[in-house]
């Protein structure tokens, strides 16, 4: 059980990196007004992914040096020691799972929003360059209304 949550944080970690790698390039693309923001966003991101995983690794050594005791075997007193310390990794590892659940959450709800901006400017570049076509024919137009009234003037 204890084998198959590592395994699961393993893999949650790998997902908020890739999560954050990609965060990273949209980033990137968001114009360069609210780009400080989001960077600073996803830095504060990076360093909690970071302390989250140093917290993890130092549960798993812990939880294998307790294996590795365990399995050579130690006195009663000790052994209770020993249940107690995993008992308190186990927490820990519960807390900086939830943790990173959050921080998953947030990311998911953060591309989320990046998404919907997205769709936002596509919608208002077509709408300008709607305007700007209708500009143009305008101008083509007063143009064309023009050189009718001159013409009609000189007659």
């Amino acid at each position: 059980e204890k084998t198959q949550l590592v395994l699961n944080v393993d893999k949650q970690l790998e997902e908020v990196r890739e999560l954050l790698e990609q965060m990273d390039l949209e980033a990137r693309e968001i114009p360069i007004q609210s780009r400080a923001m989001y960077n600073s966003r996803l830095k504060s991101y990076k360093q909690e992914i970071e302390k989250l995983e140093k917290d993890f690794k130092r549960s798993r050594i812990a939880y294998s040096d307790e294996v590795r005791n365990e399995l050579l075997g130690d006195d009663a007193s000790s052994s209770e020691g020993q249940r107690a310390h995993l008992l308190d990794n186990t927490e820990k590892l519960e807390r900086s799972s939830r943790r990173l659940e959050a921080g998953y959450q947030i990311a998911v709800e953060t591309e989320q929003v990046g998404q919907e901006i997205l769709t936002n400017l596509h919608s208002d570049r077509e709408k300008i360059q709607r305007a700007r076509e209708r500009l143009r024919e305008t101008d083509a137009n007063l143009g064309k209304s023009s050189r009718i009234l001159t013409g009609m003037l000189r007659r």
